[in-house]
């Protein structure tokens, strides 16, 4: 009967306010809370603001009992992680005493304002325990699943409370045991491109220890010379790849000849009526087209095993090619009869090709692009 004679007045006082109340709405929604600061808002920006103080003076009363209320109820509920909804609680008193003492208008309204910092500390502790003991739950070096998930509860103990017991040792425990750990074999290549095999097996560690494949912080790669330094004896991945059926330099000769003209072209010009006039007529030439091109190509065995069974978790090969090439003509007869771009390739004349290790490392580009895309798709799923 109480309760309900008490809403009656809240309500009668709210009856008194404007429909554009600051705060009106939000109360008759039941949000209080919100109802408290966009009141307090609008007296910071106006101390004398007759309808915001009504509305500051019953919502705040009602938004500190709904809070209080909320957090006995969750202290003697069996709820999972009630803590940190309560440590929520606490930290909604606290934000609206601090911006009703910001707000001279509003602490005229409300001169002692309820402040809830030491059980709000106590409480951050007890949430900070509540998800620390259930990474400790969690935490399992042969589960990496579990281990995903300690490793959030340790985060969430964190940020509750920084430094809270050893929560960071066991967030770095977690992480360990979470992390998938990949070693990525050497390339190998035959003796005389094994230069070009190093810099694309350099292209591919960066991109793995750069962070360009799919973010994840519980993946990371290792080279041979990386997982003997750190003693790695637990490696859940071998990555394997070697070119296979790869040729560089066939080189493709084409000679063409042809005839080339062109018409209206002013050949002379005659007297007219004792006038020069213009003469024009077909020109014609002889043009010799050569080109050569040089085409590499091969593809890239990629492996992924799982380092404990030997089975094989994917297989692939990767083709790519590339094509040098370099054109030039010569002609005879009238240059005129030439195209712009004829008469370009007649002023080119033959340049010699590149070193094949640059022949084989132009292959790969697009073995690249191809090799970082599937990776990407493949550990998407870890």
């Amino acid at each position: 009967m109480k309760g309900i004679l008490k809403m009656s007045v809240l309500m009668i006082l709210l009856g008194t306010l404007g429909a554009c109340t600051s705060g009106k709405k939000s109360f008759e929604k039941g949000d209080y809370y919100s109802s408290v600061l966009k009141a307090v808002e609008r007296l910071r920006k106006n101390p004398d603001h007759k309808k915001s103080k009504e509305t500051l003076r019953i919502a705040y009363p009602a938004a500190v009992e709904y809070l209080n209320s909320e957090v006995n109820n969750l202290q003697a509920s069996g709820q999972r992680f009630k803590w940190g909804k309560i440590v929520n609680a606490y930290e909604q008193v606290n934000r609206m005493s601090d911006e009703i003492r910001r707000s001279p208008g509003a602490l005229k309204v409300i001169p002692n304002p309820s402040r809830f910092y030491s059980r709000l500390e106590n409480a951050r502790s007890s949430a900070a325990e509540e998800h620390y003991a259930t990474g400790l739950r969690l935490l399992n070096p042969n589960n990496r699943e579990s281990s995903k998930n300690a490793h959030e509860q340790f985060q969430r103990a964190i940020g509750f409370k920084p430094g809270y017991k050893d929560s960071q040792q066991k967030l770095a425990e977690a992480r360990e045991y979470a992390t998938l750990k990949v070693v990525l074999d050497q390339i190998p290549v035959p003796g005389r491109y094994s230069l070009s095999a190093n810099f694309f097996q350099d292209k591919v560690e960066e991109f793995l220890r750069g962070g360009g494949i799919y973010q994840n912080e519980f993946l990371r790669f290792y080279t041979p010379q990386q997982a003997d330094r750190a003693n790695l004896n637990d490696a859940d991945h071998i990555l394997s790849m070697y070119f296979d059926d790869f040729t560089v330099g066939n080189v493709f000769r084409k000679e063409t000849i042809r005839e080339v003209s062109r018409d209206s072209v002013e050949v002379g010009d005659v007297i007219v009526e004792g006038e020069n006039r213009p003469v024009f007529g077909t020109v014609r030439a002889e043009l010799k087209t050569n080109r050569v091109e040089i085409v590499s190509e091969g593809q890239l065995n990629v492996r992924i095993t799982d380092a404990n069974t030997n089975s094989v978790l994917l297989r692939d090969n990767i083709p790519g090619t590339y094509v040098w090439f370099a054109e030039w003509a010569t002609f005879s007869g009238d240059d005129r009869a030439l195209t712009d771009q004829e008469f370009r390739l007649t002023k080119l004349r033959i340049v010699p090709p590149p070193p094949k290790q640059e022949l084989f490392i132009e292959f790969t580009r697009p073995i690249y692009g191809q090799l970082t895309q599937k990776l990407n798709n493949f550990y998407r799923r870890f």
